[in-house]
């Protein structure tokens, strides 16, 4: 769900970015038919998603958001830190977010034989609405958080959190920036040896 944060954080490598936008798609053992790189892109989301779930940035992001929202205060953040990357693009990434963008696209094409169904049937509207580059647009968080909400099993609120992102915008941001350094710090260590 928080495509861009796991694809900037994989680097310049395109097996590495693979592995990292198919890590909501691929449960369980990762499958040894993947390449190295792609396995280790896997391995690397599931290490930066488990990263957040300790971390204080994130923890800190969860808890100003109203309890009502209970558990899917995970999935707002990881929206929310998605926004917040798209609006400060220029400050993490020497490319503009939309050269970013169009060249990831072109390398799903390149990688379409290794893609789990779910993410190969995403891949032509992801490409066609530009979402790595619509997130800086708080209706487009909106409509995420909305679709979202209608594909959860049991009824939640998660289709009215972008009021969330309204009301706590600047502090989220802060988290986000923080999470965003202890992140990059952490997968520096994970590829360090790579």
């Amino acid at each position: 769900m928080n495509y861009l944060v796991h694809l900037y954080l994989a680097g310049k490598n395109p097996e590495l970015q693979i592995g990292s936008i198919m890590g909501d798609f691929v449960k369980g053992p990762i499958p040894g038919h993947y390449p190295d790189k792609i396995r280790l892109g896997l391995q690397l989301h599931r290490q930066i998603d488990s990263l957040a779930q300790t971390s204080r940035y994130c923890r800190n992001s969860r808890q100003r958001l109203h309890s009502r929202f209970g558990h899917v205060r995970s999935i707002m953040v990881d929206i929310f830190y998605d926004h917040f990357l798209a609006n400060q693009w220029p400050a993490y990434h020497a490319d503009s977010l939309e050269v970013y963008a169009k060249d990831f696209y072109l390398t799903l094409q390149e990688y379409d034989q290794w893609l789990p169904e779910g993410l190969a049937r995403i891949v032509p509207r992801m490409t066609e609405r530009n979402w790595l580059v619509a997130y800086r647009e708080k209706p487009t968080v909106e409509r995420a958080l909305q679709h979202l909400a209608s594909r959860l099993s049991r009824p939640t609120p998660l289709g009215e959190g972008v009021t969330e992102l309204y009301l706590h915008e600047a502090e989220l941001r802060e988290d986000f920036e923080g999470f965003m350094v202890e992140a990059k710090s952490f997968v520096g260590s994970k590829l360090k040896t790579v």
